[in-house]
């Protein structure tokens, strides 16, 4: 049974770094008529829209009606919400647009990395000898299908120093954010963690779009179908399904074996690509799939023997 469960739960992450892969190309759909903030801000709203109703429902069958929150419950929720959701979405966007590709691939190589270091600290998770090794053959599985141009590589260059810096500072924000929401789950239920966390990104990044982005009122008449199309598949799969599914998953499984999870996020993207842009699946990225694949099963559902 307890198999049977593990299994389950890597079923479903191995679903949520799917939709995750997808990310990427939605936003650049997106941000065809619309600036990174507003790409962040206006599916993340509407994804509250989709929230409000089901938690609000929730809380009625659980406790009868709504539930105040406390000052630690403030406290905690505007801190996975700035420094994790804000730092994670907003950052990550600006430097996708300030750096290299390549940069930005070997720098998404230290998000499990930074996610178990998090979790040793905040919520004391410890790496065990086979966590160790799922890591060792994870790398080595992304690096052979992540498609890193070596020779374009520039992690030096002031050109691209912003650009780096603003995308390691949103890694750690992911990592903050999935240690951080681990430690809220022991109280609250992954519902309530992912509504408030996005009321609190939502108020902090609105403003700064209405002044840094003014523009994208006057251009909402002028969107076409298929950035609307794009907001609807960020709000739905991103910012609803995926984090719903995660945080539950969260609740079951250690941080450090969940970031390790996000290594599929280059495999999956690849399948993606084929599929999308008829770009070429070779077999190195094949083998460095699988290899991802087996390492996060290691990890997930073999620890537990």
């Amino acid at each position: 049974m307890v198999e049977y469960s593990r299994l389950r739960d890597w079923s479903l992450l191995l679903a949520c770094n799917f939709i995750w892969s997808c990310y990427f190309v939605l936003v650049k759909l997106v941000q065809s008529q619309v600036g990174p903030i507003f790409a962040t801000v206006v599916p993340m709203l509407l994804a509250i829209v989709l929230l409000v109703p089901i938690v609000h429902r929730q809380l009625r069958a659980r406790v009868g009606g709504p539930v105040r929150l406390s000052s630690r419950d403030i406290r905690d929720f505007v801190l996975i919400g700035v420094f994790g959701q804000v730092v994670t979405q907003l950052l990550g966007a600006w430097g996708t647009r300030l750096s290299l590709a390549s940069n930005g691939a070997l720098i998404a190589l230290t998000a499990p990395v930074s996610t178990a270091a998090m979790a040793h600290f905040l919520l004391g998770e410890r790496m065990t000898r086979l966590r160790w090794a799922s890591f060792g053959v994870a790398i080595v599985g992304v690096l052979e299908c992540s498609g890193i141009d070596w020779r374009g590589l520039d992690l030096s260059s002031r050109t691209f120093l912003v650009g780096n810096l603003m995308l390691f500072v949103s890694v750690l924000g992911s990592a903050f954010y999935n240690a951080y929401s681990k430690r809220l789950l022991r109280r609250r239920l992954p519902l309530d963690v992912l509504l408030y966390s996005y009321y609190a990104a939502g108020a902090f990044m609105l403003p700064i779009g209405v002044y840094l982005e003014p523009h994208f009122f006057r251009d909402i008449p002028h969107f076409t179908s298929v950035v609307w199309l794009g907001f609807a598949l960020l709000t739905i799969f991103h910012y609803f399904l995926s984090m719903v599914i995660f945080l539950n998953v969260l609740t079951r499984v250690d941080a450090i074996p969940v970031g390790l999870s996000n290594y599929l996020i280059p495999f999956f993207g690849l399948i993606v690509a084929a599929i999308v842009l008829h770009e070429r699946l070779t077999k190195f990225m094949i083998v460095g799939g699988v290899l991802v694949l087996a390492s996060t099963l290691l990890a997930t559902v073999y620890e537990e023997r």
